[in-house]
């Protein structure tokens, strides 16, 4: 812009058009002339990194061009530029700057009428109304911008929390899980050691594998949260979990069977078809049935629990667990059951969970099979 200004002033078609503030004799283009031509015009190249510089430079050299009274030429536009630049980039001080620039036109102007001016003070008025407007311009795109970067940063805070609370929905459910099928198994193998050696060792068994298990799971959401970059990948001997990736029917068989291992006696029933299921929607089934089995083993322990998957254009989950009368607290939204509610919520399906007047207790769950809600 800077460049444009500087070399059209000195074009013989475009020279004279330019703002003409003050109407005064024509003096002859000089050495002089060119210096104040180029300062109304090249200070403009760096408006945004020093914009007070820019408009102290741009005004000063606009002034004594016109009390000089040389021939308008197309560089004085840069004073409109200056001064809306001012306005959308300058940051402290504004006001300070504002009653300064106001009083150096009121002195420009009586600086003019001293030397003869046919201006009116309507004309005065004019032209510094339109200077207003430029700044207030400039102030107006510098509360957009300033809007659009709060904006962008609540943006940014509501994501890195909602990553946040689905990391420890993660962790939650991994870690749950499967400490909790490690303290029942070893509960066990303690109680088997002196009566049934050889149960005993299937326990220490189970407890290994569920431990190992749990690793696998924690290494592949550190893994998660490295990124491609500094992930470490998978290590030798220890597969990685693909919950996203295995068919639904299988995840849910190897979940009951791993139930069954830890002593809970545990049933799977599950109808229709299952391969359509977007893998969001698989992964909140997935972590439904894991919580429901988890709270099993822990409010009825021993007790059959049933689990029942409907496939379809929706899933519809159902675990019930038989044994005694459980507290309606029990079930009072704790980190495990908000977790499940806002990954099943995500997924425009709904849960409940609570418990039986018979005894024991239930989860249900529809999630669409499409996958995540927009």
């Amino acid at each position: 812009m800077a460049a444009v200004l500087a070399a059209a002033s000195f074009v013989p078609q475009l020279a004279g058009n330019g703002l003409q503030f003050g109407q005064l004799a024509v003096r002859p283009a000089d050495t002089w002339s060119v210096l104040l031509t180029l300062g109304q015009c090249l200070p403009l190249s760096v408006r945004r990194r020093w914009p007070l510089l820019c408009l102290v430079v741009v005004t000063g050299s606009f002034a004594a061009f016109q009390s000089l009274g040389y021939r308008t030429d197309f560089a004085s536009a840069g004073l409109f530029v200056a001064v809306y630049s001012a306005g959308a980039h300058l940051g402290r001080s504004r006001r300070g700057v504002a009653a300064v620039a106001t009083a150096g036109y009121v002195a420009l102007s009586v600086t003019l009428h001293a030397l003869r001016s046919p201006e009116r003070l309507i004309d005065y008025g004019t032209f510094y109304l339109a200077l207003v407007i430029c700044w207030r311009a400039g102030s107006w795109m510098r509360a957009r911008q300033a809007a659009e970067v709060e904006r962008r940063r609540e943006s940014a805070q509501q994501a890195t929390a909602a990553e946040r609370a689905r990391i420890v929905r993660e962790i939650h459910d991994v870690v749950t899980h499967h400490v909790t099928a490690i303290v029942v198994q070893a509960d066990s193998a303690q109680y088997l050691v002196g009566s049934a050696p050889d149960r005993a060792v299937d326990s220490l068994s189970a407890i290994s594998g569920t431990g190992r298990r749990a690793l696998a799971e924690l290494r592949h959401l550190l893994g998660v949260l490295e990124g491609p970059e500094g992930a470490a990948g998978p290590r030798p001997g220890v597969p990685a979990p693909s919950v996203e990736e295995a068919p639904a029917s299988g995840r849910f068989r190897d979940l009951v069977e791993r139930t069954r291992l830890a002593g809970q006696p545990a049933e799977l029933f599950e109808d229709g078809d299952d391969a359509p299921i977007a893998g969001a929607a698989q992964h909140a089934a997935y972590r439904v049935v894991q919580e429901a089995l988890t709270n099993a083993v822990k409010h009825a322990p021993g007790r059959r629990t049933v689990v029942r998957v409907r496939y379809g254009t929706e899933i519809r989950i159902d675990v019930t667990s038989a044994g005694p009368v459980i507290a309606e607290r029990a079930f009072t939204p704790g980190r495990g059951l908000t977790g499940l509610r806002e990954r099943v919520n995500l997924c425009g399906g709904e849960l409940s969970a609570g418990a039986r007047p018979g005894g024991g207790f239930v989860v249900s769950a529809r999630i669409p099979s499409a996958g995540v809600r927009e």
